[in-house]
């Protein structure tokens, strides 16, 4: 018989001080800042926890505060090529406020004098400025707006006091994501026309970092979720499966390092002045591999991310693009790139992870143009060749985004225009004019990528190689 999950039944009824406040109640954040907070709690003297702002009017909320705030979170991977499983009961959330039912006790959650943080994950569209927020008397409807209104009522409710200032640590997967936070915010108060000791208090007093956060979160594990109630002993309904890697590159002063103590924790936090280098190497590598691999892949045949790395050909081409042609682009120590090389494709092959390609494969353009190109140029400009395989996988993308491949419909997902694009440039009566037609076409590339030497004709030859793998219902066979 399982029993309810509670404070009361697991025995966990000493809670720490409130430290951060999150915005945002989703798998991601459960698995990663609040499991971090967690551990951090076990292993060091933060002595924190989480109080979680639910930023739509429905969501998780009810639900995690019927549990006190209590879940599991299920690691499952492959480390140092070993097999890793391991669950843990995470008891730093404290539980969740709805600021749709009472504006008032969202305000009142700025006057606790031990907050320090705050930390959001509310998709890459969340840190956007909304005009038809008014007032700051009503609840804004936009997450930095929620986000100012908090702010401005601690400012005036400490009086403006310097060391009540905050550190935000916002988790959106767009660059320099703090220094957007604090634009939009500043953007608020001109809105609102807020004091200018406010904005002042935001822009010399508190403190906005730039983030790279990286861990894969399937989230609630369906399949094994009664394997998993019944080793824990508990009925959860927030179990929360992640893989056991995860790094957070944190762009911040250096007396942050002191304050949230992770690495100190054994976590995987790095404390820089400059997250950029990390950004470039995750998103050329991991995401580069992603995009790279998954048209190659599913004309192969393949449907996993796994699938795909542990077949020969297609692991082989992986394997090659990263590091004979994604690598030597990048200007991190070799040995580093190298050792996140290897933790990418031991990640990959994660057995408990089902990873479709065709979820990679949404808006594979844009994807193509900010992971893969400017690998691709960067070759060239570097050794004055074109890197073969990662022309192969453009061809290959291109053959994608036809539609179809030997009858059976592809999950081709992307814009109306990106669509319009390579449906006008399959109509051409060549090849070669197919492939001139997207290359030329400034609007996907930000650039006339037909200009460079040699690439139209080598992704022409791999796509006519394509091709004729197609007609004669053969795989395609390695460069």
């Amino acid at each position: 018989m399982l029993k309810k999950l509670n404070r009361a039944t697991t025995g966990s009824t000493h809670q720490h001080p409130v430290k951060v406040v999150q915005f945002g109640e989703g798998n991601f954040l459960r698995a990663f800042v609040d499991w971090m907070v967690d551990v951090m709690n076990e292993k060091t003297n933060f002595n924190g926890s989480v109080q979680i702002i639910q930023p739509l009017a429905n969501g998780l909320g009810e639900l995690i505060n019927n549990q006190d705030g209590l879940y599991h979170v299920v690691l499952n991977g492959i480390q140092n090529g070993k097999a890793i499983t391991e669950t843990r009961l995470i008891t730093s959330v404290t539980g969740v406020i709805n600021p749709y039912e009472d504006y008032s006790v969202f305000l009142k959650v700025s006057e606790n004098p031990d907050l320090e943080f705050i930390v959001s994950n509310t998709t890459e569209a969340g840190i956007a400025f909304d005009s038809s927020d008014q007032s700051i008397d009503n609840l804004p409807k936009s997450f930095p707006g929620k986000l100012t209104a908090l702010l401005e009522h601690r400012f005036q409710f400490f009086k403006g006091q310097h060391d009540k200032a905050l550190t935000i640590i916002p988790c959106e997967l767009i660059d320099k994501n703090g220094d957007e936070l604090r634009k939009t915010i500043l953007q608020y108060a001109e809105h609102w026309q807020l004091s200018s000791a406010f904005k002042q208090w935001i822009t010399e007093h508190t403190t906005f970092c730039n983030t790279l956060v990286d861990r894969i979160v399937p989230g609630y594990p369906r399949e094994t979720i009664n394997t998993i109630q019944d080793q824990t002993g508990f009925e959860d309904k927030l179990v929360v499966m992640a893989e056991p890697f995860h790094l957070w590159v944190i762009e911040g002063p250096a007396a942050l390092k002191d304050k949230f103590p992770a690495d100190k924790a054994g976590l995987d936090v790095k404390f820089v002045t400059d997250q950029s280098p990390y950004r470039t190497r995750k998103v050329r590598i991991l995401n580069g591999a992603h995009t790279a691999m998954v048209p190659v892949a599913y004309l192969h045949g393949l449907r996993t991310v796994q699938e795909s790395v542990e077949n020969n050909f297609t692991g082989e081409f992986i394997r090659a693009v990263i590091y004979e042609e994604i690598i030597p682009t990048l200007d991190l120590p070799k040995e580093e790139l190298d050792d996140f090389a290897a933790s990418v494709l031991e990640r990959f092959k994660n057995p408990f992870i089902r990873h479709e390609l065709a979820s990679i494969a949404l808006n594979s353009i844009s994807k193509f143009k900010v992971r893969v190109l400017p690998s691709l140029l960067q070759y060239i400009e570097r050794t004055g060749k074109i890197p073969n395989r990662l022309a192969y996988s453009f061809a290959a993308m291109i053959r994608f985004y036809n539609g179809s491949w030997k009858g059976v419909e592809l999950p081709v997902k992307d814009t109306p225009e990106v669509l319009g694009h390579f449906a006008k440039a399959w109509n051409q009566s060549t090849l070669e004019k197919t492939v001139n037609r997207i290359l030329s076409n400034i609007s996907l590339w930000d650039m006339d990528l037909s200009t460079i030497d040699g690439l139209g004709s080598t992704i022409s030859k791999y796509l006519a190689e394509i091709d004729k793998a197609e007609k004669k219902d053969e795989a395609l066979t390695i460069l």
